[in-house]
């Protein structure tokens, strides 16, 4: 039985324990919340799967987390079982097999399974900064849904780490919301989405980068094309930023004043987003910066609000498109790759936004040579963004603009953008199914 009587919590005398004595809390049949991407309290989550021998159907929720080897197949079975709100690669194989699941849900809309009871959460483990001299720690890098399941979550248990650094906006939580605080040294996981980029993704980039006007708001997803499009945008200005996401390829124009925040209507001068992934160069640089904030998720990403500021770009990615522009993003054929998460929350937002840009970007091939471009999307394979909601598709060999086409005006301006080696066989396809 948890309890959940703060008053007589270690973490109200700013007292510490250990990771085992803290995890006592979890026991067989717990709903537990984990706070992820570079926050993922991979402390904590060693120490729990130690347990695995003592529990069973433990739930874990939790978005995208790093850290490559901490998800084990072997070490779930009957003890653990993965509840995933967006797939990353450290959990693939358990959603993709017997000991996990993907909830196919907006990213905006998380906090509702938490709010309406739908995911009642137990424990929630979290990953803070210490708590300054008020008593209060920081969410740091991950606000996003933490804030919510921090709301909701019978018992709290904090990561505390001095290398987690303290952000602004929604991320403050006093020691007195806190059940049990084990302090680690850790550094924090790190990924550089740099090295991703190649010659396809810097053409993509400039593609993208001449869709772009000057007073732009960006919303850029994860991975080598976003840092590419950023750094084709150091002839632009006066660019702002309200995005769920960010890595290190904002901080070279924020210094050189290409980010500036100046025409936005939300937020003005303020760089807004739900969580950041990237190096320990981009941890410096948001510690302690009033120009960042972090927001809970559900108001970054409604589409309300994105729509509020002008000219707002969503740039996203997808994993393939067919030619009527039904957007893939989650799933290759029934295996699940990565999740909903806010592309469509700001694909409609851009939409809506008053010369606003809904922008997927992506390879015209996979690895293997594949053309991402194909006359039907694999059997299985989930429409995250819908042919109505697609404006502009740009690969490597250029753009096509979708909205107001008929579906055979889209297939041919997707062919022409299409790998040279994969046209022909497209334009078989095209008149197969509308003539001429």
């Amino acid at each position: 039985m948890i309890s959940t009587n703060k008053e007589n919590s270690l973490s109200n005398r700013h007292g510490y324990i250990s990771a085992s004595e803290a995890l006592r809390a979890i026991q067989s049949n717990c709903r537990v919340f984990i706070q992820g991407s570079a926050a993922t309290p991979l402390n904590l989550l060693k120490e729990l799967f130690k347990r695995k021998d003592e529990l069973s159907n433990v739930e874990l929720v939790s978005i995208s987390t790093l850290g490559d080897s901490i998800f084990n197949e072997l070490d779930f079975g009957k003890s653990f079982f993965l509840n995933s709100l967006f797939v990353s690669g450290n959990t693939r194989a358990l959603v993709n097999g017997p000991y996990g699941e993907y909830i196919p849900v907006f990213l905006s809309e998380i906090h509702l399974l938490f709010e309406k009871g739908i995911l009642p959460l137990d424990v929630a483990l979290i990953h803070v900064s210490p708590p300054d001299k008020h008593g209060y720690c920081s969410l740091g890098v991950s606000v996003d849904i933490t804030r919510s399941a921090l709301k909701h979550a019978k018992y709290v248990i904090a990561q505390v780490n001095k290398n987690m650094p303290r952000t602004h906006g929604d991320s403050y939580i006093h020691v007195s919301e806190i059940n049990a605080m084990v302090e680690v040294d850790d550094p924090l996981p790190e990924v550089d989405y740099r090295n991703n980029v190649n010659e396809c993704s810097m053409t993509i980039g400039k593609f993208c980068a001449a869709l772009i006007e000057n007073g732009s708001t960006l919303q850029m997803g994860i991975g080598g094309i976003p840092d590419a499009v950023l750094s084709c945008l150091h002839n632009h200005k006066d660019l702002g930023i309200h995005t769920e996401m960010f890595s290190d390829g904002i901080i070279p124009l924020v210094k050189n004043g290409i980010i500036t925040n100046r025409y936005k209507k939300k937020h003005r001068g303020k760089i807004v987003t739900g969580f950041a992934i990237g190096t320990r160069d981009l941890y410096d640089f948001i510690d302690d910066n009033p120009n960042i904030i972090f927001l809970e998720i559900s108001y970054v990403n409604d589409t309300h609000v994105i729509r509020q500021n002008p000219k707002s770009v969503a740039i996203n990615s997808a994993l393939e498109i067919d030619i009527t522009g039904q957007v893939c993003s989650d799933s290759i054929g029934t295996y699940q790759y990565s999740g909903v998460g806010g592309q469509m929350d700001f694909m409609r937002g851009a939409a809506l936004s008053e010369g606003g840009k809904p922008i997927i970007a992506m390879s015209s091939v996979t690895k293997n040579g594949e053309s991402k471009i194909v006359p039907f999307l694999k059997k299985g394979a989930g429409v995250v963004t819908t042919r109505a909601h697609v404006h502009y598709v740009v690969t490597e060999f250029g753009v096509a603009y979708l909205f107001g086409k008929n579906l055979k005006q889209r297939a041919v301006a997707l062919a022409e953008i299409a790998h040279p080696s994969h046209r022909e066989w497209l334009e078989r396809e095209i008149f197969e199914r509308f003539g001429r």
